[in-house]
């Protein structure tokens, strides 16, 4: 397949980056500092911009098989960046008629998973007022999707985790695994690119966790 992958230099973007190429797919990175990826390939090409204008995207999107993004905050101060990123993506792929989209949100923006006992929901409690104005980025970020014409999936994990890729993780569309507190951001890349062609994924949001 041919993907593009934005927010490349990420912790998800660099996995999905690595793990595409070797499974033989043709990548187009778009990044705002090349130096940041580390990542060299005969299949790779990396394209820099600053994804304040769709105008120049739109050549790193066309004929694409799939477009997957990493994009988000990396801390409470960046509050905003999903949203407004995303949006610049969204014109540029509906621009070029590309349709399938996969982007990176978080487990609280989706519903509760049922059953979770009183320890899971206070520590969830907890973090969705820490980080409330992150949440509500990718909350709207996802409405942006939704209001969309692109095929799109919003895979949403717990806490990340630098960690190895396992491939063992579990998936629940339209919800959240019960329990499921940590997640490498190598298996969450590796179940973006298992979505891809997955028809029940699409316009839902995926909760992935260990």
């Amino acid at each position: 397949m041919k993907l593009t992958v934005f927010g490349a230099t990420g912790g998800i973007g660099r996995e999905l980056v690595g793990q595409a190429l070797g499974a033989g797919h043709a990548v187009t990175a778009v990044v705002r500092d090349p130096a940041g990826l580390d990542i060299t390939g005969d299949r790779l090409q990396v394209v820099r911009a600053d994804l304040t204008d769709p105008e120049p995207l739109r050549a790193a999107v066309a004929g694409r098989d799939a477009v997957l993004s990493g994009l988000g905050a990396r801390s409470r101060k960046d509050a905003g960046v999903a949203t407004r990123l995303t949006r610049t993506v969204l014109r540029a792929m509906e621009a070029e008629g590309v349709r399938r989209l996969l982007v990176v949100s978080a487990g609280p923006v989706g519903p509760a998973p049922e059953g979770d006992g009183p320890l899971d929901r206070t520590v969830r409690g907890i973090v969705e007022a820490v980080l409330k104005d992150v949440y509500a980025d990718l909350s709207e970020m996802e409405a942006e999707l939704a209001r969309s014409g692109t095929d799109w999936t919003s895979v949403r994990p717990p806490r990340l985790q630098d960690k190895p890729l396992t491939g063992h993780y579990r998936t629940v569309i339209g919800g959240f695994p019960r329990k499921g507190r940590f997640i490498a951001r190598a298996d969450v890349a590796h179940a973006m690119l298992s979505m891809i062609d997955d028809e029940g994924t699409v316009k839902q949001g995926v909760g992935v966790a260990y």
